[in-house]
């Protein structure tokens, strides 16, 4: 009996291990393509590209397989996935061809410094991209091992995540890997009806199945870049060029909407509703500075300009911008004038009771700037200020401390890489002071305008 029970109890520490059923998610084979429907999209999709593609400079290709071309080439695919993010292909074109221009290969970028490549980015918005990219290039270059090409060691790289990592090595290096992006998602969800919440962690993986089972072995790049030109020009969210699209006998959104009126095309994927956008209110003070000694002066010279560099973090990071203050909501002209009052002599000790006299003071005016997640609206202050003794002895006796800035003249202003919003508050600046010399219209300083700078 007891040899009984032992060998009963062998036999059960020698059977498999029961598995444990996967989540839903990972078992629906059925939500998958089917592999005569992979072989369809694959063939006619790429049939369409070869046809109808764009003609863009990113996508010129050397026919050498020598490693620096595809090097070269992996590049310029990076800069351009980078330049597409949130913008527009025809936005993108004329900064692409300046930024290869100017640094056509990956080493040429790790010389340039964070601020000329800001200068190189100007309007193109969200400037962090523009320094990831910087960084990456002076990375990939300080390890000396030549450009990744494979998705694991390019997301090893500062700013690239799993799309650009396969866009990368798929377009350039030819490893067998998808890419998802909002075109391709959109492709995908209309392809198989999916109307889940596109942002949801769980949708997001199976959509990467679904691009992984597509991608072609031969030609990737091509099929990835198919997917994307598909989603850009043809599937698009709101007009969806149903007829014209190469697979739409595959797409099961556009087979139910021909069944059923009521079922949209446009209701694939789901549409998420946008964050509330945090609306923010700001001052901005375009402090200039006249030489000299002479107060009297009716039509005054330029000067120089106060900048300030932002913060290394954070929206608009290591970029420079006119001495600027976040209110606490909306505020009347003195509340505004005030908080300015209070940085300028903390932070440049600018104070006319004891080291400077103004010359003029006027609101030049306001606007709106809108960033992906803020309204930002920003009340426009020029304050033309004369140094008594000078500006090289002011500048001289100036403790910069933790804050980074800088006076610069209206030439040297108007060529910097400065964002949209700052160029803009010092465009009308510009016409502001205009107008005033058209109209010969500077009175002798109005006693609103010679208000002193005070500070509690």
């Amino acid at each position: 009996m007891d040899n009984e029970r032992k060998t009963k109890k062998k036999k059960e520490r020698q059977l498999p291990e029961k598995k444990t059923a996967l989540p839903l998610e990972e078992e629906d084979i059925e939500d998958l393509f089917s592999e005569k429907e992979v072989k369809k999209i694959r063939q006619s999709l790429l049939q369409w590209y070869d046809k109808n593609q764009r003609e863009l400079p990113w996508r010129e290709r050397s026919e050498s397989d020598k490693e620096e071309e595809k090097e070269k080439r992996a590049y310029g695919v990076w800069v351009s996935e980078v330049m597409l993010q949130q913008t527009r292909v025809q936005t993108v074109i004329d900064y692409y061809n300046r930024w290869m221009t100017k640094w056509p290969t990956i080493h040429h970028l790790a010389k340039a410094s964070l601020e000329e490549v800001n200068e190189m980015w100007a309007g193109l918005g969200y400037y962090r991209r523009a320094r990831f990219l910087l960084e990456g290039a002076k990375m990939i270059v300080a390890e000396g091992d030549g450009f990744p090409n494979t998705v694991s060691d390019l997301r090893k790289v500062p700013g690239i995540g799993n799309y650009t990592a396969g866009a990368i090595a798929s377009i350039a290096f030819k490893e067998v890997v998808p890419v998802v992006d909002g075109n391709v998602i959109r492709v995908l969800a209309r392809l198989k009806a999916i109307s889940a919440n596109p942002k949801d962690t769980s949708t997001v993986k199976n959509f990467w199945k679904l691009a992984t089972q597509l991608v072609d072995s031969c030609r990737p790049g091509d099929f990835n870049q198919s997917l994307m030109e598909l989603g850009a020009v043809i599937c698009t969210p709101l007009n969806p060029n149903c007829t014209s699209c190469p697979v739409s006998d595959k797409c099961q959104a556009y087979s139910m909407s021909k069944c059923d009126n009521s079922v949209l095309v446009t209701s694939y994927p789901m549409k998420v509703l946008k964050a509330r956008q945090r609306h923010d209110v700001s001052a901005a003070c375009v402090v200039e500075i006249l030489g000299g000694n002479d107060e009297s002066e009716r039509t005054q010279p330029d000067g120089v300009f106060i900048l300030v560099k932002r913060r290394d973090e954070g929206l608009l990071a290591g970029l420079w911008e006119f001495p600027s203050i976040i209110l606490d909501g909306e505020t009347d002209i003195t509340t505004r004038r005030e908080a300015a009052e209070c940085f300028l002599k903390k932070s440049f000790n600018l104070d006319p009771r004891n080291n400077c006299s103004i010359i003029l003071r006027e609101d030049v005016g306001e606007f709106v700037h809108i960033f992906s997640h803020i309204r930002l609206k920003v009340h426009v202050e020029l304050l033309v200020l004369r140094i008594k003794g000078g500006i090289d002895k002011w500048v001289e006796k100036q403790d910069k401390g933790t804050l980074s800035w800088k006076c610069v003249d209206g030439g040297t202003l108007a060529s910097m890489g400065l964002t949209s919003g700052v160029r803009k508050v010092y465009t009308m600046v510009q016409k502001f002071k205009q107008k005033r010399l058209t109209t010969n219209s500077i009175p002798e300083r109005k006693r609103t305008n010679t208000k002193r700078l005070r500070c509690s």
